[in-house]
């Protein structure tokens, strides 16, 4: 079996100030972010729009400010109300210990698009044109954030089989079992698997909304499914029918995905 390798969160540190792996990762993540957003530009969707006005890098810039503030806010705000409600309600000033890690997805998401309305009533774009902007550009930088955990050591899997090649020990768990890294699943499956079938699909001349759509629907089932090899939380353990707190979040994900797409199906291109 393999063991994590126990790694040390703190990558450099200078007198007082450690910088750590985990913040590295989002770094890594906004700056992938600006790059592929760039290139998207150059896409059919993007490449002639002209009302209100042509898409530039400016944008690309200005969109990612906004986008790196509804990340950090509503990543930590959504882990802090969906997991940790009455910790964080006696400890408030936790809120802020962003480096001691504990980010929702699913928080951050909704924070991003709560930033991206804003950004696009300001610049009097279509929503939905911007969100499909966006969409493809995200999957591998969650994929930088899901290595992140890894090299924490959190968010392990369910115990696997001995017998699974690839099953690993991971000693801060508080037991010597093998278990499944989830964490790595979440990397290939929605990090490189979800970008590589979203930027295909995105690369056409797609209707409005279809791609973000996409991106809603395909994460939700991949995160639904990765879920089943991920620990639950253990001061929420499985919910209702057997399912955990992030197999309930990707649900209306699911939902919304196909109603949005179905919708951009019958948009003008």
């Amino acid at each position: 079996m393999l063991v994590h390798p126990q790694f040390d969160p703190v990558a450099l540190q200078v007198g007082p100030l450690s910088i750590h792996w985990y913040g590295i990762s989002y770094l890594a993540a906004f700056a992938l972010f600006y790059v592929l957003a760039r290139r998207r530009l150059k896409h059919p969707q993007f490449a002639g729009v002209q009302a209100p006005a042509p898409w530039s890098s400016r944008d690309v810039e200005d969109m990612l400010f906004w986008g790196v503030l509804g990340v950090i806010v509503g990543g930590r705000l959504g882990y802090c109300l969906f997991y940790k409600p009455a910790y964080y309600l006696a400890h408030p000033l936790q809120i802020l210990a962003v480096w001691e890690g504990g980010m929702s997805f699913h928080g951050g998401l909704l924070g991003v698009l709560i930033a991206m309305a804003l950004w696009s009533h300001r610049r009097q774009r279509p929503w939905f044109q911007v969100m499909d902007l966006v969409a493809p550009c995200v999957p591998l930088g969650l994929a930088f954030g899901r290595i992140g955990n890894f090299i924490n050591g959190e968010l392990w899997g369910r115990v696997a089989s001995p017998d699974l090649p690839w099953a690993m020990v991971f000693p801060q768990s508080g037991s010597l079992v093998p278990r499944h890294p989830s964490e790595l699943y979440e990397v290939l499956l929605e990090g490189v698997l979800l970008f590589v079938l979203l930027w295909l699909y995105a690369r056409g001349p797609r209707r409005t909304g279809q791609v973000s759509g996409a991106f809603l629907l395909g994460y939700g089932v991949l995160r639904f499914v990765v879920e089943f090899f991920r620990e639950p939380d253990a001061h929420l353990g499985l919910l209702a029918l057997g399912l955990s707190m992030g197999q309930w979040l990707s649900v209306p994900m699911i939902v919304a995905g196909l109603l949005i797409w179905a919708w951009g199906s019958r948009q003008p291109r």
